[in-house]
């Protein structure tokens, strides 16, 4: 029997034929007509005019910021520490919000970005799934985190701000925001997560050679960072206390902003450019997802992927019907899948506005596993209250099995993710696992967040067999969870 390959050759042959190509030049048509599409690119003009707001869609609105006094935040309360652009992002609930022109001229340095259908892992796994993985490690920064950088920077420039200080955990934050201050002659002050800054020096280095100062948190510059070595001299850190101290300094100071690299809902808002970006790429070969997977510390990289696709299913967008989004921790710091969902502290020392969301505890001490970004108490509140509705589903993942996901990808799919983004693969290759049990086919997109090229020193340890897993012990959870501020 004459195999459809077989028939498709002899058709080019005919083809080439009549356009007087020999047998030696005919491969690379064979391949182009008989290879299934990898890459899935958009042109610049492709790249979104609008943020999408999925405040707009919620089915409750969400519930304010409140002050010490139990009372709601107006804008004008945070106005000391973020411009008023930012405060009005914040606070809205318009659908569409337009990206200047100056913010979408730095994206086309990188974006639109490629979304890849994942053939090799498919192979590897043996999965009836078609699983593809929107790639954000192409930017400058190698992450995700350029996409909110860019536009805060440049919302304090036309402010009048010319210095902004920021927390970092991996590093990938602190890098796109030395990026950005570059990109609008900005200075950038970085307090980044002690074990990070240890565990990751060469993201310092990038922070430094965008022009960036870069401080391991705990410092002795702040209030905050001192009381905190007062008392334990080897703090490794936490990204609720490098808020506090950016936080602290950005308040103290009348030419200097705070910059939040997650889960406040602007920084939210800025990353739907990767969710809206993917719809069109789907679009071009004609599929769309059945479950979406992407890490989750505070939130940005898992609002940026999915919500765009969560404004499909509220339009009653019948592709979207059983649409299941699925926000991946992990299991040292499982903020949703262990968290009580409260009011409680942005930050460690309780500078920040009490926010709605599920927390640890805002004076929770992650352990220092190495995916730094994720090593955050809380999630952001529209995630929160979306999970607390059961319109987005979460899972937590041990250590070295996201370890293991990530070397299986790479080998297969030839990129190394960062620590980060291999939860969101190791969710998706479990999904993958389980279809090829059942005989299930599934449509898979995985958020792939960023690169791990400065992070080979935790694939070190991995190799080496040094890597543990920490599932946080029940007691120390529901310690910090007694600690938390009193509300009404």
């Amino acid at each position: 029997m004459v195999s459809v390959i077989e028939v498709v050759r002899a058709r080019i042959f005919v083809a080439a034929a009549g356009l007087g190509r020999t047998r030696q030049n005919l491969y690379p048509l064979f391949l182009e007509t008989t290879m299934p599409q990898t890459k899935i690119l958009l042109d610049e003009s492709d790249i979104p005019t609008h943020w999408y707001n999925v405040v707009a869609d919620m089915p409750n609105k969400p519930l304010p910021p409140l002050g010490p006094d139990g009372q709601p935040v107006g804008p004008e309360k945070m106005a000391a520490i973020f411009p008023m652009n930012i405060l009005e992002q914040e606070m809205s609930s318009e659908r569409w919000i337009a990206i200047p022109e100056p913010v979408r001229e730095i994206y086309r340095m990188w974006r639109p970005s490629p979304l890849f259908r994942a053939h090799r892992l498919e192979q590897v796994l043996g999965t009836p799934c078609k699983i593809y993985y929107k790639y954000e490690g192409v930017s400058p920064a190698g992450s995700h985190k350029p996409n909110s950088a860019i536009p805060q920077a440049y919302y304090n420039k036309i402010a009048g701000i010319n210095r902004l200080t920021t927390e970092t955990g991996a590093g990938q934050w602190g890098c796109s925001l030395a990026l950005a201050g570059q990109m609008f002659d900005m200075e950038i002050r970085v307090y980044m997560v002690k074990v990070s800054y240890q565990q990751k020096p060469f993201r310092r280095s990038m922070m430094q050679t965008w022009g960036a100062e870069v401080f391991a948190s705990p410092t002795n510059l702040t209030e905050t960072g001192r009381g905190i070595l007062a008392s334990d001299p080897e703090n490794q850190g936490s990204l609720g206390i490098a808020i506090s101290e950016a936080v602290e300094e950005a308040a103290s100071r009348a030419d200097t902003n705070y910059a939040l690299g997650s889960v406040l809902n602007h920084v939210l808002l800025h990353q739907t450019i990767i969710g809206q970006e993917a719809k069109k790429q789907f679009e071009k070969v004609g599929d769309y997802p059945d479950m979406i997977f992407a890490p989750c510390g505070g939130g940005c990289n898992f609002a940026g992927v999915s919500f765009p696709f969560l404004a499909d299913k509220a339009a009653g967008d019948k592709r979207a019907e059983n649409l299941r989004c699925v926000a991946v921790e992990p299991t040292s710091c499982p903020s949703l899948t262990k968290g009580v969902y409260a009011y409680d502290f942005g930050d460690a020392s309780g500078f920040t506005p009490l926010m709605k969301m599920y927390t640890l505890g805002h004076d929770f001490m992650p352990p220092g596993i190495h995916a730094g970004g994720l090593r955050y108490h809380g999630v952001s509140p529209l995630i929160s209250q979306l999970y607390h509705e059961k319109l987005i589903e979460a899972v937590a993942v041990p250590q070295v099995a996201t370890f293991e996901a990530g070397v299986m990808f790479a080998r297969a799919e030839g990129i190394i993710p960062a620590p980060e983004s291999c939860h969101g693969i190791r969710a998706a290759i479990d999904e993958a696992l389980r279809c090829k049990a059942s005989g299930e086919p599934k449509t898979l997109l995985i958020n792939l967040s960023g690169h791990g090229h400065f992070d080979m020193a935790s694939y070190d340890k991995y190799f080496a067999g040094e890597l543990v897993d920490f599932e946080y012990p029940e007691h120390e959870i529901e310690a910090a969870l007694a600690r938390l501020p009193k509300v009404g």
